[in-house]
């Protein structure tokens, strides 16, 4: 795709497209409508008034527990537990994240195109260092201290951003989120 390029998408009179979203009660705050005209996004979890946990109590029996939280592959909350797993789980995924992460050091090629160059450079990890070179197995008392991560910080840097992120509510600002009658972020 070139810089610039854009995607004509066919009006007719079909019904919008609905797409559900796993999203629970206890992030209601992710909970958002979709930012295109053609979709509209369910959150069947929230209407249900089912947190992660209801829902991992559901699928034990079906042997689906295990499900993880939804998450971009590249997404920079990841804590340390998150890219061990990419990286112990899926040798593939994490290649392809690796190589994003080096990608992504100088910024966007369209945005360095038209001027608009990244100030600094860009890292997936927190320690801002290249991924494939971050410290994810284990941090210590004294890399801890040397990152200058506050006590608070560590279980944040382990199971990443407690809000996160998901391909479909990608982490926003909202400082006090309130619930809408229709179980919506406000």
């Amino acid at each position: 795709m070139e810089c610039g390029g854009s995607v004509t998408l066919r009006r007719d009179a079909s019904p919008a497209t609905r797409q559900w979203v796993g999203i629970s009660t206890d992030a209601f705050h992710r909970a958002k409508d979709a930012d295109v005209r053609y979709m509209r996004n369910r959150h069947p979890l929230i209407d249900l008034g089912w947190s992660r946990t209801d829902c991992i109590r559901y699928l034990a029996p079906l042997g689906l527990a295990d499900t993880p939280k939804s998450s971009c592959l590249g997404c920079p909350f990841h804590g340390n537990a998150q890219w061990r797993h990419i990286r112990d789980t899926s040798p593939s995924e994490w290649a392809d994240v690796v190589d994003f992460d080096a990608a992504i050091r100088q910024g966007n090629a369209c945005a360095n195109a038209s001027g608009n160059r990244l100030l600094g450079e860009a890292f997936l990890h927190r320690s801002r260092v290249p991924l494939s070179e971050a410290p994810i197995d284990h941090v210590t008392a004294a890399e801890r201290a040397a990152l200058q991560i506050a006590a608070d910080d560590a279980d944040e840097l382990e199971n990443g951003a407690v809000d996160g992120c998901s391909p479909w509510a990608c982490r926003g600002d909202a400082d006090a989120p309130t619930q809408d009658d229709f179980g919506l972020a406000t």
